[in-house]
């Protein structure tokens, strides 16, 4: 993680290093750094945070990929960490539990990849391709939870 810079915001801060489901504990770590800077930053500061996270990811998590010599290496988890900040801009204000149900959420797509987020997973690469299937996960997390609340 220490052997460049960008090594430690591709890897989460080193939440990505977790032996055990690095991207879970990456987007746990997501959860944490948002509801610590949530009262501090205004709605278009999180924007303009996810939208510079998700531009400069490509570039630095295609970097470590590279060099870690793996397409999309499991320890790289800035792209689940910029999807679920992005998850939870449009979700709150909610409850822990609305946020726990957006989590579980998220974590369900990003894991399981249904289509069409396995054919992007599959078929981009480099930086982009590690960041945009995510960014799809969050937008399918968005919408199961906007037809929920339609329904409710």
């Amino acid at each position: 993680m220490l052997t460049h810079p960008l090594h430690i915001l591709s890897l989460g801060f080193g939440s990505g290093l977790s032996p055990i489901a690095p991207g879970t504990v990456g987007t746990l770590f997501a959860w944490a750094s948002f509801v610590a800077f949530n009262p501090h930053l205004t709605v278009a500061e999180w924007a303009a945070l996810i939208v510079v996270g998700f531009v400069a990811g490509c570039w630095f998590c295609g970097f470590t990929a590279t060099k870690m010599g793996v397409d999309d290496p499991s320890p790289v988890v800035w792209d689940e960490i910029v999807a679920f900040w992005l998850v939870l801009l449009f979700v709150t204000p909610v409850t822990f539990t609305g946020q726990l149900w957006a989590f579980i959420v998220f974590r369900f797509f990003d894991m399981v990849k249904p289509p069409p987020i396995r054919y992007f997973d599959r078929h981009l690469k480099g930086g982009f391709g590690i960041m945009f299937d995510d960014l799809v996960a969050a937008f399918f997390t968005l919408l199961v939870i906007a037809l929920w609340r339609m329904t409710a």
